[in-house]
């Protein structure tokens, strides 16, 4: 969903920062502009003396532009922070029993559990993604099937096997996954 949002978002600014750009840049080389258009020629600028201090002895307007800008900076940060935010899980807390708990690296449980499930018969390639929180991890695993596997079994195999290891040897109480199966292509050989 953020994904997506973002994407949207950036499509959006873009154009429009494109558009208005362009039109400006039409305007500066000499194009003459429609009636509506914020500058009448190349020599125009953007806000006139009157229009820049024709609200300046009004009460409400420096607040009204201060919270303005004040909005627009949190949402820019609130979208950076999400755009720079960690999708991958780095560690996972391990509940050892006697209270104090270790740290397992979440990369190195990311490869034990595509590793083991990459064994599974039929599989050509595993990919394990952990997301979530370090005391509840997540895990989005891809698998790549040849042709002649039937996807229920090989998912019924990695639940037996590789998913319940996982759970087990950190001792998670549970390991809430999306799989992803797709069919492996192959080239079509020539015998001779």
């Amino acid at each position: 969903m953020l994904r997506t949002v973002n994407r949207v978002l950036i499509g959006v600014v873009g154009l429009v920062l494109l558009a208005v750009g362009g039109a400006v840049l039409a305007v500066g080389l000499g194009a003459s502009p429609p009636s509506w258009w914020i500058h009448d020629s190349r020599h125009d600028v953007l806000l006139s003396t009157a229009e820049r201090t024709r609200w300046r002895d009004d009460d409400w307007w420096w607040p009204v532009v201060i919270a303005v800008l004040a909005v627009l900076v949190l949402l820019a940060l609130w979208w950076l922070v999400s755009v720079l935010r960690r999708r991958r899980l780095g560690e996972v807390l391990v509940d050892t029993g006697d209270g104090a708990g270790a740290l397992l690296r979440g990369r190195a449980l990311e490869r034990v559990l595509a590793g083991e499930a990459g064994e599974v018969e039929g599989v050509t390639h595993a990919h394990v993604h952990l997301t979530g929180r370090r005391d509840a991890p997540e895990t989005r695993v891809r698998l790549q099937l040849e042709p002649h596997v039937d996807p229920a079994t090989a998912l019924d195999r990695l639940t037996a096997e590789a998913l319940t290891h996982a759970r087990d040897s950190a001792a998670l109480k549970a390991l809430p996954t999306e799989v992803r199966l797709r069919a492996a292509k192959h080239k079509a050989e020539r015998v001779s």
